[in-house]
């Protein structure tokens, strides 16, 4: 890869990100995330309500575990585990995927970047998470995070040999059959 880097093979990819602001500004400067905020619970077994707007439009309350806001970078990443639609990169969404919803018809929801994303949280216990990428933080009960798309990009490093679609079959077993 060095050799590669050196002898410039290599292309750079464009990636958006989200930011994740809130009133007392809880993740400080660096409020933004390559994959994913994530809102969830912290000490109990009880689900938690999370008041969902799409620019100021009720999309759902969710009353789950918690709830994923990914970007198509972080769609093959925890949202995927979480039964999340897998986004090829450069598309411009966000996907809103409960985690282990009460309602069963709750189900992700792949929506525009350019929209902004109201979270609104409630619930029995005081205090929850709150995720962007493997930074967290304890949020309280009635919390207000707003999501937007970051107002820039990050360049990420792909070589020539490289693709997300190869990666993908590779990863997922695509193709293969595994009877043989």
């Amino acid at each position: 890869m060095l050799d590669n880097l050196q002898e410039g093979n290599y292309k750079l990819q464009r990636r958006s990100l989200l930011q994740a602001n809130t009133e007392g500004n809880l993740f400080g400067d660096l409020n933004y995330a390559l994959n994913e905020l994530t809102i969830h619970k912290k000490d109990s077994s009880s689900m938690m309500t999370i008041n969902t707007f799409i620019d100021g439009e009720c999309l759902n309350s969710y009353w789950s575990d918690g709830l994923i806001i990914a970007t198509p970078t972080g769609s093959t990443a925890y949202s995927l585990s979480c039964g999340g639609p897998i986004v090829m990169p450069g598309s411009k969404n966000f996907i809103v995927n409960p985690i282990s919803p009460h309602n069963l018809t709750a189900r992700p929801v792949v929506v525009p970047d350019n929209v902004e994303i109201r979270l609104k949280i409630e619930g029995r216990e005081p205090e929850f998470l709150a995720t962007l990428d493997s930074r967290t933080v304890t949020i309280s009960n009635a919390t207000e995070i707003i999501v937007e798309k970051a107002p820039f990009y990050i360049n990420l490093v792909v070589f020539e040999n490289q693709s997300f679609l190869n990666t993908l079959r590779k990863k997922m077993h695509w193709g293969r059959d595994v009877r043989n």
